[in-house]
């Protein structure tokens, strides 16, 4: 999903958050990106722009678009949290070797029955389907595992 800078700023407004170029380009490289990027690999992509910009604000400001309900925090075991904007309903792919995260698109998924033995008064508003592997590239350096 490729947005201009004018689609979110209108964003932003209709969020009700104060637009900042800095917010923008933030916010823009997360939307333009698939990789869910951590903060940190979004403050290495802005900050060549924004020489004064500090991986405090990069945090801040998706604490901010998370909060407004623009992103997404996906720590799926992760040690560092990843980011997504895409909002539409979907499930990951998870590489266990170079960490890669790939969405996966399939309705199947979206419409799997609650686990049995929950609680009658437990209400659940989401769930994720998250399959772990390995790439090709990494699946191609990994030496079976001998049991240990």
């Amino acid at each position: 999903m490729n947005l201009s800078l004018d689609d979110i700023r209108q964003k932003f407004r209709d969020c009700g958050l104060k637009s900042t170029p800095q917010r923008a380009s933030i916010y823009q490289a997360l939307v333009n990106s698939t990789a869910h990027p951590t903060a940190e690999d979004l403050f290495a992509q802005v900050s060549p722009t924004y020489p004064m910009l500090s991986l405090n604000t990069v945090y801040y400001t998706l604490t901010v678009l998370g909060s407004a309900g623009l992103v997404q925090e996906v720590n799926i075991g992760h040690d560092r949290a990843r980011y997504d904007a895409n909002l539409s309903p979907h499930h990951h792919v998870i590489c266990q070797g170079c960490q890669d995260i790939i969405d996966v698109m399939d309705s199947r998924l979206d419409s799997l029955a609650p686990p049995t033995g929950l609680p009658k008064d437990f209400d659940i508003t989401s769930y994720q389907v998250a399959f772990r592997g390995y790439c090709g590239s990494c699946r191609q350096s990994q030496s079976p595992n001998k049991g240990c």
